[in-house]
């Protein structure tokens, strides 16, 4: 950042000019009144100042996606609580005070605390590396333990349900995909017919739609590194992409100069994009006029990883599959089915010693 001051104790005359170039005597870094130096400019800094330029770095350097949830939890929450305590004197104990004072007004979840505590320890260590404070005081805040939420059971029977009623409808290509890949919803509107092979043996998921503030629908690199990857595809979905396949060559044909050509698989109706937001708007929707109990479209995805291990895959692959950063992630999200693997697992090593 072009704005923050050196605090070098000696510098010579030519370094001194291109300070004072860069920053003029009367203002310091991020447009605050330089008193005394460095270090006395370093100290006027407001937490707002800081945060407000903080997020001016870190725009382009994230997802849009990202960068709306960081801004608007700085903009909100943080700008409201923190804003005008000196940066240098922001304590933790102050950070500690905003996280019960928003949980006891019952406006944010202890999640969504959890995710502000999490944009200010990053930005704060971006202010402890830039020599603007000494050490980092969001480090030594502890958040409030979010309750954990078990994902909703998307069992076979349901699963084939929802695919069932799906079909011949415009949610046959998007229920298909979840239920045999597991795949993201962003994931989902974003692929394209050149991502599948001819054969619908394999998807490469390399991109994701999302709806960013100020520039509408944009396609994102997948969410992170371990989500750019290769699913192999169950022989029962093909029937269902070709079936979608022709069905969307006949809207082609029928929306003549109206329709707009994206190579989407999933589309709105004339080859755009269709906003994820009201995909998911829509679907609660379509499970109402269907009979259906009201399931999250992203339970699907909780289904195909359900359904995948209590068929003994091996939770790595299934990590994999679901493109998570780590085991681990997959581990802790699907603790509820691994009781029951426990079970089989005692079963076989039983066996193993009756064979003996």
């Amino acid at each position: 950042m072009s704005s923050i001051v050196s605090a070098s104790p000696r510098t010579s005359s030519s370094s001194r000019h291109a300070r004072t170039a860069s920053h003029p005597p009367w203002q310091g870094p991020f447009g605050q009144p330089a008193v005394g130096g460095a270090r006395a400019s370093r100290k006027a800094i407001t937490t707002e100042a800081y945060l407000r330029q903080w997020l001016a770095h870190m725009k382009g350097r994230v997802r849009a996606v990202t960068y709306d949830g960081y801004e608007a939890l700085v903009r909100v929450h943080a700008i409201p609580g923190l804003g005008s305590i000196p940066l240098a004197s922001l304590h933790p104990l102050q950070i500690q005070d905003l996280y019960a004072d928003l949980v006891a007004s019952g406006r944010i979840s202890a999640k969504t605390v959890g995710n502000l505590h999490r944009v200010l320890r990053q930005s704060l260590s971006h202010a402890q590396n830039w020599r603007l404070i000494d050490w980092n005081p969001a480090a030594a805040a502890q958040p409030p333990r979010a309750k954990r939420t078990e994902p909703r059971i998307v069992d076979l029977d349901l699963a084939e349900r929802i695919l069932s009623v799906a079909t011949g409808t415009r949610w046959e290509a998007p229920v298909a995909i979840a239920i045999a890949t597991g795949m993201r919803r962003g994931e989902i509107l974003a692929l394209r017919w050149s991502d599948l092979d001819e054969e619908y043996t394999t998807a490469r998921v390399k991109r994701t739609l999302e709806v960013a503030t100020g520039q509408g629908l944009v396609f994102e690199d997948p969410k992170t590194p371990k989500s750019r990857r290769a699913v192999a595809l169950p022989t029962f979905l093909k029937p269902h992409l070709e079936r979608h396949r022709t069905s969307q060559a006949a809207r082609r044909v029928a929306a003549g100069d109206r329709w707009v050509e994206n190579g989407l698989v999933v589309d709105r109706g004339n080859g755009t994009p269709w906003n994820p937001d009201r995909f998911s708007s829509a679907w609660p929707w379509f499970l109402h006029a269907s009979k259906l109990p009201h399931v999250r479209f992203h339970d699907l995805r909780h289904g195909h990883a359900t359904l995948m291990l209590m068929q003994g895959v091996h939770p790595k692959i299934v990590s994999e599959r679901l493109g998570h950063s780590s085991i681990g992630i997959t581990l802790d999200t699907y603790s509820h089915v691994l009781p029951s693997m426990q079970g089989e697992a005692v079963k076989a090593f039983d066996q193993l010693f009756e064979a003996t």
